[in-house]
Order: structure tokens, then sequence, then C-alpha cells
């Protein structure tokens, strides 16, 4: 087992921080607004767009579609593929 020393001013910065940052994700748990619903998928985003999932793939490769990835899932805002459609109904 390792033992690590610190500073009393650095071990209660640390903990300043970390209990900052919890009463942030307490704040957000709590939130009224849970938009996450919101999200979409890649299912949802190939039937709305009408395209494969390989054409999705290249929107997001080359920058067309911004996208969130938690984990091994991504995720879309609705507003994000409102701006892909403008772009395909403009060519």
């Amino acid at each position: 087992m390792e033992v690590i020393n610190i500073e009393v001013q650095t071990f209660e910065a640390m903990m300043n921080r970390f209990e900052a940052f919890t009463r942030k994700v307490e704040t957000l748990c709590q939130s009224k607004d849970k938009s996450l619903h919101q999200w979409l998928d890649n299912q949802d985003v190939c039937q709305i767009l009408n395209i494969s999932k390989r054409t999705l793939q290249t929107y997001r490769d080359n920058g067309t579609l911004a996208y969130s990835q938690i984990n091994h899932k991504i995720y879309y805002k609705p507003c994000d593929v409102e701006k892909v459609i403008n772009i395909l109904k403009q060519k």
C-alpha cells in the first residue's frame, strides 16, 4: 500500500472543489428541466432524415451533425438535426 502526503491547504482545496461539484450534480439531478428525454439516438435520427446508419456516421465524421457520446451510446439534439434538415433542403 502506498501512502501519499499532501499539505492541509491542498487537501482543503480539494475537498472544497469536490463539495462544489457535488452540489452542482445534486442541483442538476433535482432540476425540473430534465431535457435528456428530448435527445435523439441513432435510430431516431436515421428515421427522421431517412438515411442509413452509414450516412449518419459520415455526417458525424465530417462535422455535418453535432453529437454527444455517453459511454458507447450517441445522442443528438433535435435542434442539430433540424440544422441538417435545412442543409439537405438547400442541396
